[in-house]
Order: C-alpha cells, then structure tokens, then sequence
C-alpha cells in the first residue's frame, strides 16, 4: 500500500523562494533589512540616486556612464553569487541543473522583490547568441534626468556581469531603448562584446530595438 504522507514529503514542489512576504524580513522599526537567508539588504532612497546621478553628471559628464556600468559589474558579480548560493541551498541543486523555464521565472521574482521594475528575458535570438531583457518601471531610469541621453548603464553593468558568471563567457550588455528618453521599457542586448558593439554606430543612426536586432542577426549570418 502506498504511504501518502511519504509521498507527497518525496514529491513536495517548493514555492516561490523570492515571494516578497517570505523574502524580505528585518525590524523595519531600527532599519533592519535582511533576506530570509539571513543577508543584510540595503535599501536605496531616492534622494540618494538622485544625488549619485547629479554628482556624477557633474564630474564626468558623458563619462558617467562608464562609472555607473562598472559600478553594475561589481554589483552583477556578486549579485549571481548570492543568486545562485540562494536557490541552489533552496532547491537542492546547482543552477545549471536548473530548468531553463524555473531559472527565468526565479530571476524575474528575484529582481521584481528587490525593487527594480519588471524583468523579462527574451530567448528568441538565443540560437543566433544573443539575449534581450526588457525591463518595465526601473527605478533607475525613472528617477534619472529625463530626455538627457541613456541613463541604465547600471543595469546593463549588472546584466552583463550576471549572464558572463552564467555562461562562464565574457559578456557584454548594450540598451537599445530607454525609459529616461520617453519609451514604455528599456531594452537591453547581451552578447559576446564583439559580436554587438555595432549597436552603437546603429544606435547613433536612429534605428529603433526591433531594426537593430534584425541588423544585429543579419550581420551575423553574412560573417
């Protein structure tokens, strides 16, 4: 005779290790925050962006850019090291043992919990070697000067530095639409460097997410 109990124990599905009610813990009374593994968590207030963006804008100009994307590497790096020790710990196996499907809904709860818009990944030109995330309500973009230029290279920083620990390939990740100029999402491409640094030459002509991806394809397919 079968044992339920043992059964449904052996066969018990995990929920949702990201669920924002289980996820975030603390004593919000003193301003502790921490994960429900324990990590501190760092709340970031507005005004202190704010101030990140004006400071550097005021110091570097352009150059900001490079600061903030090397600021997201940092961040990405240790960011997919927490990731993974996370759920790997949560589900009693590594993430490359992980469901393509499981790993994407993890990644866009994750992101989600800890504040920074909606994320979603975009496998249709996997098989060509590129990735596409979109990213809906950024915080960063929202609270950036607006109309000024592209203002997401932290998140492209932390995008390209988590799919390189994934992939064990040095990545590198290029915004195609922006949030901070007027459009509904920032998209934003990953790929071997060499592979989409015409993005910004077409980028510099005008060309819209969509054209790009098809110049970005095309190209590949006559090298």
């Amino acid at each position: 005779m079968i044992d339920v109990a043992n059964l449904v124990e052996q066969s018990s599905l995990k929920g949702n290790y990201f669920s924002h009610d289980a996820y975030l813990q603390g004593d919000f009374e003193f301003g502790l925050l921490e994960n429900r593994s324990g990590s501190r968590l760092l709340a970031l207030p507005q005004p202190l962006i704010e101030a990140l963006y004006a400071t550097l804008e005021d110091e570097l100009g352009a150059g900001s850019s490079v600061a903030l994307f090397s600021c997201g590497r940092w961040w990405g790096k240790n960011f997919y090291q927490r990731f993974a020790d996370e759920l790997g710990e949560y589900y009693g196996k590594p993430l490359a043992e992980m469901e393509m499907i499981q790993f994407i809904q993890c990644l866009k709860e994750c992101w989600k919990t800890h504040g920074w818009g909606t994320l979603d990944i975009d496998l249709k030109y996997y098989q060509n070697g590129f990735l596409v995330a979109q990213i809906v309500n950024s915080p960063f973009a929202q609270i950036a000067p607006q109309n000024l230029r592209s203002m997401c290279f932290l998140e492209a920083g932390i995008l390209s530095a988590f799919f390189s620990k994934l992939t064990g390939e040095d990545l590198h990740c290029i915004q195609t639409n922006y949030e901070s100029m007027g459009a509904n999402s920032n998209m934003f491409v990953i790929g071997l460097a060499d592979r989409i640094n015409p993005i910004q030459a077409w980028l510099e002509e005008g060309h819209d997410h969509a054209t790009i991806m098809e110049l970005l394809c095309g190209s590949q397919s006559q090298g």
